[in-house]
């Protein structure tokens, strides 16, 4: 069975106030002299469920088509790290890493509605991201925005998975997700020049 744990794209789905919201439109619909519908979109690359690439926060950065698709598909944790606080810190998920595969995905902050933004979801403390290094980890995803706090403009959590070359998923629907272990599948496309990309991600047992 295949679980959808990506988050639908439509006018209206909150995102970044910086970022550019999503929009839709039809240039062409099927009719009198016309055999197709034709649809456009404009949208940041961080709307909705995404892989960031390196280069979002490091100017060196490889970018996203410039990433190895092994990444992206293999063994996953899903993990149930809801915690109050605005951080998930290390002693949230410990206990849960024994034998962990190369990529964990953390319930951080469930039940949020994809149509409103809130500044004040949770994010991973730079330790969280080194204890999951130590681990072997090399791919995290969560179901928020970003790893770091909305407001973060030294961004600690992308600087240490960049320093331990981990990669990263963000805005993940986990909702509806037993933990446990499964198969993960959540390939970017292939933009050659942009800093991430949105991802149809699908775990399977």
């Amino acid at each position: 069975m295949i679980i959808d744990i990506s988050r639908g794209l439509r006018p209206g789905v909150a995102a970044f106030p910086m970022d550019t919201p999503y929009t839709e439109e039809f240039v062409a619909r099927i009719g009198i002299g016309v055999p197709v519908n034709v649809s456009k979109i404009t949208m940041s690359v961080h709307c909705g469920t995404h892989a960031d690439a390196p280069y979002h926060y490091d100017v060196q950065g490889a970018k996203i088509a410039a990433l190895d698709l092994d990444i992206f598909v293999g063994p996953a944790r899903v993990i149930d790290a809801q915690h109050p606080g605005p951080l998930c810190l290390p002693e949230h998920i410990e206990h849960l890493l024994k034998g962990c595969p190369p990529r964990v995905l953390l319930r951080l902050f469930g039940g949020q509605d994809s149509n409103v933004w809130n500044e004040n979801f949770r994010a991973l403390a730079a330790e969280t991201v080194e204890l999951l290094a130590a681990h072997g980890v090399k791919l995290v995803g969560v179901d928020t925005a970003s790893v770091d706090p909305s407001t973060s403009k030294t961004l600690p959590a992308h600087i240490a998975f960049n320093r331990h070359k981990m990669f990263i998923l963000e805005n993940l629907l986990l909702d509806h997700v037993e933990p446990g272990d499964y198969e993960l599948i959540a390939l970017p496309l292939k933009f050659e020049n942009l800093d991430a990309s949105p991802i149809r991600a699908v775990l399977r047992r």
